[in-house]
């Protein structure tokens, strides 16, 4: 993991060398964002310190960032994970804090939503799930936990989603749950 300093921004050769590897992924999967130009999306990198250490964080572990839409009522670019399947350290953890702790014994090191609030980042919601799908077949051996609705999560359970058949399915799990093949994926917005 690259030092950063106290208030979680890179240092600036630390930057350089992000937007560089960002800018070779984008160029390499233009099937992601068709009708972008680099030179707005750096731009906004630039501009937006504390998203890039963020960033910064998921490329060090194997994420893969990549731009993959535009959100036209915030003036924000929209990155997620595409990495293939989920890196492993990044799975066998149950879905969120209160789960992590109702276990009694057999704690997995971390919970999903914890890990994405230590990095500034949100998990995918099914649609947005669902939506990653169309760019490329991710989760072919793997599953992600999603932003699991209130009503369903109130009941103790979670939800998660992988790829198989050409098909998005959806499950759900007791929140508690975790497994060697279940990670999480994420969103950030820059």
């Amino acid at each position: 993991m690259l030092n950063i300093n106290l208030e979680n921004k890179l240092l600036h050769e630390q930057s350089i060398e992000l937007i560089k590897t960002l800018k070779i992924r984008f160029e390499n999967n233009m099937n992601r964002h068709k009708d972008f130009e680099w030179d707005k999306v750096k731009e906004k990198l630039e501009s937006s310190h504390e998203k890039l250490w963020s960033l910064n964080e998921m490329e060090s572990t194997w994420w893969e960032p990549d731009v993959v839409a535009y959100d036209d009522k915030t003036g924000e670019y929209v990155f997620f994970d595409c990495s293939l399947e989920s890196p492993k350290w990044r799975r066998s953890l149950c879905y969120d804090n209160e789960a992590l702790e109702s276990r009694k014994e057999f704690k997995p090191n971390d919970s999903a939503i914890n890990m994405a609030k230590t990095m500034w980042i949100e998990i995918l919601t099914e649609e947005q799930y669902r939506w990653l799908q169309k760019l490329w077949s991710f989760d072919t051996k793997t599953s992600s936990w999603v932003k699991t609705p209130e009503i369903i999560r109130n009941l103790w359970w979670a939800i998660f989603c992988d790829y198989r058949y050409d098909t998005v399915f959806v499950y759900h799990n007791w929140a508690e749950s975790y497994y060697a093949n279940r990670g999480f994926r994420w969103v950030l917005k820059v």
